[in-house]
């Protein structure tokens, strides 16, 4: 909370003065998608805004210097979540096709060639992925990560589409309903 307040300040703002609030709505880290929810829900109800729900891999997807990205975070249990994103011509990123949570060595393969690979699935399962995606991809950059201000630039975008939401209806996005690999 202090870095908002701090941000606020240094821009000469009060957080009443913003149209809505964007924030990061998953898929990714149980509790770490909880917290942002959580926290962007008490900011809006506190100040009367909307918020922007803007998803972790299209934010990853817009940090990418690329124009056709494949963004895997990894999922653990041998799983990524994964979102193929094409920029458009104002620079934004769109998503090709759905998100989902599926096994890295099973991942969806575009039928163009010249994607760039992103993320932390890349990280850690880069060989598997490029086995399977063979010429589709023209390369990955590792340790890419996405930064509050790709999150600002896709709640912006979602702001000016009418994606904005009241505060309550703010949800985290998992992908994967089981939480548990059986062994």
């Amino acid at each position: 909370m202090k870095s908002v307040e701090s941000l606020l300040a240094e821009a000469g703002l009060k957080l009443r003065d913003l149209d809505a609030l964007a924030f990061g709505r998953g898929p990714g880290a149980f509790t770490g998608v909880r917290i942002a929810t959580g926290v962007v829900q008490g900011l809006a109800f506190g100040a009367g805004l909307p918020v922007v729900p803007v998803s972790s891999l299209a934010a990853l997807a817009q940090a990418a210097p690329a124009d056709r990205v494949l963004a895997a975070i990894d999922a653990r249990m041998d799983e990524v979540y994964w979102g193929m994103y094409r920029r458009d011509a104002g620079g934004i990123v769109r998503l090709v096709g759905d998100e989902r949570v599926c096994p890295h060595r099973q991942v969806p393969v575009p039928e163009e060639t010249g994607w760039t690979g992103v993320g932390s699935g890349w990280d850690r399962y880069s060989t598997a992925l490029l086995a399977r995606l063979g010429q589709t991809v023209a390369g990955w950059k590792p340790e890419c990560y996405p930064h509050a201000a790709d999150v600002a630039v896709l709640g912006a975008d979602g702001y000016r589409q009418g994606l904005a939401v009241a505060p309550e209806l703010a949800l985290p996005v998992y992908l994967r309903d089981e939480v548990v690999q059986k062994r």
